[in-house]
């Protein structure tokens, strides 16, 4: 006799999630939906299996808007250990060069700097970006080595935290789809030893910070509603945009997918976060057009937002 199909739950919100140690960002996203029990659930960003930290896990309508927070600035503390090279960039990979350590706290100050700004990075084979369906890490097990492009970055701040004689711990602020295993094997060839990755933690995304999130044995503690009472609303991943409240006559026809008109001349900006005036309830994003009218462009459901 097979056993009963779980019923999901329609759970919608954001979970700011510290992904432990050993675990995948996807291991970590389905053990959140499990104990949430949730129909839909998806991350915004992930983290090698070596990574901890910040996590966002969005449930249900806020998936519509995790785009987000993959695009956001991201902050990382990262331990870098000089003098190796790995196949892979981290810990996680074979030695293939070791050189002697002759690094001061005054020339690695230096090196760091010289990464601060706009850079170019050429993306590591062990990562999770595909060629032709495949992810690159997949190309490098078998030994195979695809050509990448370089691409822009931006390093808005790294700091020394702690140095002693071959370990650094540096923070570093910096641009979506910055390696920061590859910035640290940079920093190591620009001191002429070489490094690679020992431990790396992401300590904020889009503002929000490291000390919010919540363990998987924290959140496994908690009773179901204690769980749901973690949750932050959809809107919170859009709320650098302005926004815009509706009457009751727009926000019926906005939230069916119409265009609609508003006396304020928003012509200014052009995205909004929209809003049922009565309620505050977060219905979506719109843009506002040369037609003098916000046109909805990524609306919560219906149910959710009536």
């Amino acid at each position: 006799m097979s056993k009963p199909r779980r019923i999901r739950r329609a759970v919608n919100g954001v979970l700011l999630l510290d992904k432990p140690l050993g675990v995948s960002s996807n291991g970590a996203l389905q053990k959140v939906r499990w104990l949430y029990n949730a129909a839909k659930a998806g991350h915004t960003g992930v983290l090698d299996p070596l990574a901890t930290g910040l996590l966002p896990v969005c449930f249900g309508e806020a998936t519509k808007f995790s785009s987000f927070l993959l695009d956001a600035d991201k902050g990382y503390r990262a331990t870098v250990k000089f003098g190796v090279v790995t196949t892979t960039g981290d810990a996680e990979g074979e030695v293939v060069k070791e050189r002697p350590v002759d690094v001061t706290i005054e020339t690695l100050a230096e090196a760091c700097a010289r990464f601060k700004g706009p850079i170019s990075q050429v993306p590591p084979m062990y990562s999770a970006l595909k060629f032709e369906g495949k992810a690159l890490y997949e190309y490098a097990r078998a030994g195979i080595e695809i050509e990448r492009k370089a691409r822009d970055v931006t390093i808005h701040s790294i700091e020394l935290v702690e140095f002693a004689g071959d370990v650094a711990v540096i923070d570093v602020a910096c641009s979506k789809g910055t390696y920061i295993r590859t910035l640290a094997e940079e920093i190591g060839e620009a001191l002429g030893c070489g490094a690679h990755l020992i431990g790396l933690r992401r300590t904020a995304t889009a503002g929000f910070p490291l000390e919010a999130a919540m363990t998987l044995e924290a959140i496994e503690a908690r009773s179901a509603e204690e769980r749901d009472a973690l949750l932050m609303p959809a809107d919170v991943l859009v709320a650098h945009f302005p926004e815009v409240s509706l009457d009751e006559d727009a926000a019926g026809r906005f939230c069916h997918g119409q265009a609609v008109r508003v006396a304020q001349n928003h012509a200014i900006m052009s995205r909004f976060r929209v809003y049922r005036e009565a309620t505050r309830e977060f219905m979506g994003l719109a843009e506002w057009k040369a037609d003098g009218l916000l046109h909805p462009t990524r609306l919560l459901a219906v149910s959710t937002a009536a």
